[in-house]
């Protein structure tokens, strides 16, 4: 244990949430922006993480879980859903209505029956009803992946605690831009907001999870 570590730990950081009595795996914007080499949005471990969510959304079907994914899509290049969010990131506009980098990024795609909520803004449950559809199928724990990881996740791992659900974010399924901005990110989340776990971890947990 590091010295930032024990002093986090010290002052009462870190603690567990744990898991509940029913979880759903919600997979955060795994689109082509992400993964295309060429899109201002690309990630260079895009293609990793999109491997991990793959396996996520394995085990949840396997069990019979809730798999929820988002995706963001504008009207047009204006983004006029989110004028402040367009004018701080002008790369969003790679969501407007009919880009093909704003599809799901191969060979993720959700099943017939899986939720996909279509957000304007970085957390899943800013202006959606994805809050109502977790409560209404009994939906406590959250397992998160997706891009990116000090962006949508963080902001979505955050909303989540704030609603009343427990947020387990997998590390090996998020990516950034970079190293420092995704293991400072998972740090904070895991002191504060998130538990944050291994892949190795999730899946075992996720096949013995109630139905």
């Amino acid at each position: 244990m590091s010295d930032l570590d024990r002093d986090y730990a010290a002052a009462g950081f870190a603690r567990r949430l744990g898991w509940g009595r029913r979880s759903a795996v919600l997979l955060i914007d795994p689109v082509r922006a992400y993964t295309e080499p060429g899109s201002p949005l690309c990630l260079r471990t895009g293609p990793a993480a999109a491997a991990a969510m793959g396996r996520l959304a394995g085990a949840a079907r396997e069990r019979g879980l809730p798999v929820v994914w988002t995706s963001v899509r504008y009207a047009d290049e204006s983004c006029s859903e989110a004028p402040l969010f367009a004018a701080k990131v002008p790369a969003l506009t790679v969501f407007a209505a009919g880009s093909p980098l704003g599809e799901f990024t191969a060979p993720l795609a959700p099943a017939a029956g899986e939720l996909v909520v279509v957000k304007h803004y970085a957390s899943a449950f800013a202006g959606t009803s994805l809050a109502a559809w977790l409560s209404s199928n009994a939906v406590d724990t959250l397992v998160i992946g997706g891009y990116s990881t000090s962006g949508c996740v963080r902001a979505s791992a955050l909303d989540a605690l704030q609603h009343g659900f427990r947020p387990i974010v997998v590390r090996d399924a998020c990516a950034d831009r970079d190293g420092g901005p995704h293991e400072n990110n998972l740090f904070d989340l895991d002191a504060k907001y998130a538990d944050v776990i291994a892949l190795d971890e999730a899946l075992p947990a996720l096949t013995r999870s109630p139905r």
